[in-house]
């Protein structure tokens, strides 16, 4: 098991490997990407803001608690910090198991509990100039007033 908050491009690749073993019959992935539009709204990029101390933590808990409920210790979680273009992979989680409904529970599992749980904040940078927090997929501050760059909605 790995989990790791980074800074540059997440090797997929690396990820699938790093999980991959002769008894695992199924590998699930899920990589989520920097999209064009959220809430109506059209994005050029999204900056990745965490606690990272709490983040690494609370990280390190989410593949520790899915290694017990799906029973594999094949996970490997990375989510990137920092400026990310339109279709560049923001978060990547790889599970093998056995058997595919294990891993393809575990992954999904491990996707719901990271947005709920991890202290990891996104701006969406919009194509007008504007950026807003987003939480939970919805804007947290509506209209389109410009926000300082290292502005925190949490603050």
């Amino acid at each position: 098991m790995r989990t790791a908050l980074v800074g540059a491009p997440i090797d997929i690749a690396a990820l699938v490997a790093e999980v991959s073993a002769p008894a695992n019959g199924a590998l699930s992935l899920f990589i989520g990407t920097v999209r064009n539009e959220n809430d109506g709204r059209t994005v050029d990029g999204i900056e990745y803001n965490a606690y990272a101390p709490m983040a690494e933590r609370e990280l390190a808990a989410l593949a520790r608690e899915a290694s017990e409920r799906f029973d594999t210790q094949h996970i490997v979680i990375e989510h990137r910090t920092g400026y990310l273009a339109l279709g560049e992979a923001s978060v990547a989680i790889a599970v093998a198991h056995p058997h595919r409904v294990p891993a393809m529970d575990a992954t999904r599992w491990i996707i719901e509990s990271l947005k709920a749980r991890v202290p990891i904040w996104k701006l969406e940078h919009y194509t007008d100039g504007t950026r807003q927090w987003v939480v939970q997929g919805h804007s947290a501050v509506q209209g389109s007033a410009k926000m300082d760059h290292g502005e925190d909605p949490h603050a």
